[in-house]
């Protein structure tokens, strides 16, 4: 992994999250704001169009705060005077071969605890999550999950607001288009 773009290497900067509504965190005049949550199980299918991948299988873990994608050749880049990361996604479980090489617009470097304890520093990048019909930004950190049962992690963060879920359920939501 490169350096990242330090803030000073440019006028541009990534923009900030929408600030969540202290009592829903649900950001605040946020396009498609639900009034109602979507139930989700524990396991669901979802798609991040903005990155080009269509469907992936999500674990849905209210016990982590952040999400996290599994992310293989992470590079920091510019463009037009903003900072980005690429990387390539293996969206499909025990496929190694097919793959999408994915740009997201950098936000930050996060220290996060894994599940095993290990800290480590990952990038943060913030990007659309459809799921259940719905689209909206979530912050998505970037990580090698080859040791994990699912290529993405769905934490806290990204629900909160907006589902709700039953830990004895999985797939409730509409199927994500193949």
């Amino acid at each position: 992994m490169t350096r990242p773009p330090s803030p000073g290497d440019d006028e541009a900067t990534p923009p900030a999250p929408s600030t969540p509504d202290q009592g829903t965190g649900i950001p605040r005049g946020g396009e498609g704001a639900r009034r109602d949550p979507i139930l989700v199980g524990w396991r669901e299918w979802v798609a991040f169009p903005e990155l080009g991948i269509p469907r992936i299988k999500a674990k849905v873990d209210t016990g982590a705060r952040s999400s996290a994608l599994h992310a293989h050749e992470i590079r920091y880049v510019r463009k037009g005077g903003r900072r980005y990361v690429r990387f390539k996604v293996y969206p499909t479980q025990k496929d190694d071969r097919s793959f999408v090489e994915a740009r997201g617009e950098w936000l930050e470097e996060r220290t996060v605890r894994s599940s095993f304890g290990r800290v480590e520093v990952r990038p943060v990048i913030l990007t659309q999550l459809e799921l259940g019909g719905e689209q909206w930004p979530i912050e998505v950190t970037l990580t090698r999950r080859d040791s994990m049962g699912f290529r993405l992690l769905l934490g806290r963060q990204a629900l909160k607001g907006r589902c709700r879920v039953d830990p004895g359920a999985s797939f409730l939501t509409r199927r994500t288009k193949r």
